[in-house]
């Protein structure tokens, strides 16, 4: 779990990063947890993909965070575990709510976080079809089971 944290942590900008993350707690298959550096903090809660389709030879860890922080809420990102390729197409859906995002390196990120985490609140799991290295499509599947606990244990560390 210690792995995940920091891993989840890549996420959080580096001035943020002053301290080791605290876990705010596991709930089914998310963990909340939260970094402090004084008066700003960062709490985000995070899973990793239950499933994907193709394949990918070396392909790193593929996780769905959504981050709360004073200068900014529901920021979700989905961390592909290889690099986007140019131009590609990326959509979560969960709850029949396609949410679309953009791409940075190995992270995509929406401008719709309320939308997401208003789907994420009421479905049991997300699906994220983004295009994969070589042209290809690629699939990652997420449970949402614990995800509303998990949410609820970072909206009240970092309101």
């Amino acid at each position: 779990m210690r792995f995940l944290l920091l891993l989840a942590a890549l996420l959080i900008p580096a001035k943020a990063l002053a301290d080791s993350p605290t876990s705010l707690g596991t709930y089914g298959d998310w963990t909340a947890a939260m970094y402090s550096t004084g008066a700003k903090k960062a709490c985000y809660a995070f899973t990793t993909a239950q499933s994907s389709a193709p394949a990918l030879p070396n392909r790193g860890q593929v996780m769905l965070t959504v981050t709360e922080r004073k200068s900014g809420h529901d920021e979700v990102t989905l961390s592909a575990g290889f690099t986007y390729p140019a131009k590609p197409t990326v959509t979560v859906t969960a709850n029949s709510a396609n949410i679309n995002f953009y791409t940075a390196g190995q992270t995509a990120f929406t401008s719709s976080g309320a939308d997401a985490v208003a789907a994420f609140e009421q479905g049991s799991s997300a699906t994220a079809k983004s295009s994969g290295p070589g042209g290809g499509m690629v699939v990652d599947n997420f449970s949402l089971a614990g995800f509303s606990d998990a949410y609820g244990a970072i909206t009240r560390a970092c309101p």
